[in-house]
């Protein structure tokens, strides 16, 4: 049989072109979001074998959405291969403003508790089994904190220390944790953004050069590698140089504007 994905965030963007790589690879796929009738237009007009996969509604930020979502995969499909906890969302704050409070809180519970909540009902069988991968999507904003961005720097730099922590429970079990750091992607959640984005990737490129990481079982990789390079560089940056730096760039919309 055909090996599984099982990938939530599956609506649009990476997940959506992930799944589709997938797909053209000859994998199954269990395809979650919270716009699940989305998904099947996408699956019907991309003419996907219905029998090659499945859509699973579910809301990453409660846990018994996520989680109940994959127990039905497990109990439909069977066991995945690869689980990829993509499904993420970025909205600007203020920390001064009260509703940017929930906004933060929003954010950490999809982004990390959903995350967590992903992975957890396939680990056990992964354990038993002796292989899998567990792959977090994290982003080259989790390098450093930006001003406006303090709940999605937050949440991705939890996405690399979560993984990172998990990657050392599992040692030796023969499920392998892979964390991925996308720079900039061409995905409705930065059409908004109003600054430059260097090395704009579509996401469909952003697939190509994941699919072969994923596959390796590699710890941790920023796409594309000259992000990774500016990254580096600015983590070397005195804080000083680093704010003056920073100072006047515009913000991330906040969910109020």
């Amino acid at each position: 049989m055909a090996p599984l994905l099982f990938i939530t965030g599956a609506s649009s963007g990476i997940g959506q072109a992930l799944a589709r790589h997938a797909y053209d690879q000859g994998w199954r796929l269990a395809l979650v979001a919270r716009r699940s009738a989305e998904i099947e237009r996408w699956a019907k007009a991309e003419q996907l074998d219905p029998a090659r996969y499945c859509v699973y509604a579910a809301d990453v930020a409660e846990i018994d959405s996520i989680v109940a979502a994959g127990q039905a995969c497990l109990a439909q499909q069977g066991l995945p291969e690869v689980v990829v906890a993509n499904a993420g969302i970025s909205v600007g704050m203020d920390t001064a403003e009260r509703d940017d409070l929930d906004v933060l809180a929003r954010t950490l519970a999809v982004n990390n508790v959903g995350l967590a909540a992903t992975f957890h009902p396939f680990i056990p069988a992964m354990r038993a089994r002796g292989s899998g991968r567990l792959v977090g999507v994290a982003s080259v904003a989790a390098i450093r904190g930006l001003p406006g961005h303090g709940a999605y720097c937050a949440s991705k730099a939890g996405v690399v220390s979560y993984c990172e922590s998990l990657r050392g429970e599992l040692r030796g079990s023969g499920v392998r944790v892979v964390t991925l750091a996308p720079g900039y992607v061409d995905t409705p959640l930065t059409r908004k953004n109003r600054y430059r984005m260097p090395f704009l990737m579509t996401p469909e490129a952003f697939a190509a050069r994941a699919w072969p990481l994923i596959d390796r079982g590699v710890s941790y990789r920023v796409i594309p590698w000259p992000m990774g390079v500016v990254a580096k560089l600015l983590r070397l940056l005195p804080d000083p140089l680093f704010d003056r730096l920073l100072a006047g760039r515009p913000r991330k919309h906040r969910a109020a504007e």
